[in-house]
């Protein structure tokens, strides 16, 4: 089921949010409306936060990450992406390593919004997959990239958060209108300033 995402000022997305307790009912539907919500978005990445549920729980998928012009170069941090779908719940970043580098990123809650965040190379992380078995894992370039970013999301964290004092006032009129729903996006959403009916 193809779940509404939940846009850019509502509270939800400002939360640190909850560790799943094993055996938790309707988590596997959840995971697969999530992947479902995600690919009717055109992303690689969506937090339970971004559909309004306050809980550890991110999909990935960074097979896009993967397509290259065969005249190109590939490049060294796409490496692996292909096929690179995983499930994380109650994951905890342990290490964050090596240098910072930037990446034009954009967010399914914020649309029509990109902007260059820094992020460290690689990540050491540990997690609990769908069938709840546990993981400890190093993770760099693309890979770490994604996971860096929606991870942020169960931190209650936003990308524009990154971003310098100056950028973000810029930004301003942008998210209010994100806020507002005053514009069109191809995905389903829920605005929080229609919702309180503004």
């Amino acid at each position: 089921m193809i779940l509404p995402i939940v846009a850019y000022g509502d509270p939800v997305l400002k939360k640190v949010a909850t560790d799943i307790e094993k055996n938790s009912p309707e988590v596997q539907q959840l995971i697969a409306d999530m992947f479902e919500t995600m690919y009717n978005a055109s992303g690689v990445g969506l937090a339970a936060p971004q559909i309004g549920q306050s809980i550890r729980l991110f999909v990935i998928d960074g097979s896009p990450f993967a397509d290259t012009d065969e005249d190109e170069e590939p490049d060294p941090k796409a490496v692996g992406m292909d096929g690179f779908k995983k499930v994380f719940i109650n994951a905890q970043i342990t290490k964050e390593e090596g240098d910072e580098w930037s990446f034009n990123e954009g967010c399914l809650s914020i649309p029509k919004i990109r902007e260059l965040v820094y992020r460290n190379e690689t990540i050491h992380i540990t997690y609990r997959d769908e069938n709840w078995e546990l993981h400890s894992e190093t993770f760099d370039g693309y890979k770490a990239r994604i996971i860096q970013h929606e991870y942020d999301h169960i931190e209650g964290i936003l990308f524009t958060d990154h971003l310098s004092v100056l950028k973000r006032k810029l930004l301003t009129k942008k998210l209010g209108i994100i806020s507002k729903g005053e514009l069109l996006v191809d995905y389903k959403m829920k605005f929080p300033a229609i919702r309180k009916g503004r």
